[in-house]
């Protein structure tokens, strides 16, 4: 996150917690037991902390709001990529850092009649990103994130358009996005 974006209810519940916060040290500093005073001291500051933390999210997520416009999709046959594009428009009533597209390609084996055990299920662990992994195998799974609008004012309508490689054993694509504004 970044202070320029915070809007006046981040910063108004971050004044609340701090009041909050001063009222509790204020109280524990009653206590004549120094064991008891420091981890009240210390408790006070991470319960606060987290829930300033979880507070900014939340207050992010119903403040900067965008949706997106007129998406269309082609695919490129000559590079074997597709191109998203569209518009965007800040529908709330505060400026937007910055909005991120997700895009998601899953190659759906299953109806594409190429049905086997490694299509449906394929374990995976941490050690095969240390040893590298097979030459002969295929993702079927590709999320690409893009920026596509920063320093977004409220009603602000863009266009955008993005490029993706389309891998080329993809059959029968099922095509995902999501929109993240902050």
């Amino acid at each position: 996150m970044h202070l320029a974006y915070f809007t006046i209810l981040h910063w108004l519940t971050l004044f609340i917690l701090l009041v909050i916060f001063v009222l509790l040290s204020i109280i524990a500093l009653k206590q004549t037991n120094r064991k008891i005073l420091v981890s009240m001291l210390f408790s006070n500051f991470l319960v606060i902390t987290m829930l300033a933390v979880f507070s900014m999210f939340v207050i992010d997520k119903y403040t900067k709001k965008a949706k997106l416009e007129n998406v269309t999709q082609s695919r490129v046959l000559l590079t074997e990529s597709f191109v998203l594009s569209g518009q965007i428009r800040n529908i709330g009533n505060f400026k937007i850092g910055k909005c991120k597209l997700e895009v998601k390609l899953v190659n759906n084996a299953i109806t594409s009649g190429k049905v086997n055990g490694s299509n449906i299920f394929n374990p995976i662990s941490g050690l095969s990103e240390l040893f590298g992994k097979k030459k002969n195998q295929k993702p079927s799974t590709i999320i690409k994130e893009f920026v596509i609008a920063k320093n977004f004012k409220s009603g602000e309508l863009r266009n955008f358009s993005i490029s993706m490689k389309y891998p080329p054993y993809f059959e029968k694509t099922y095509m995902r996005y999501k929109l993240h504004c902050h």
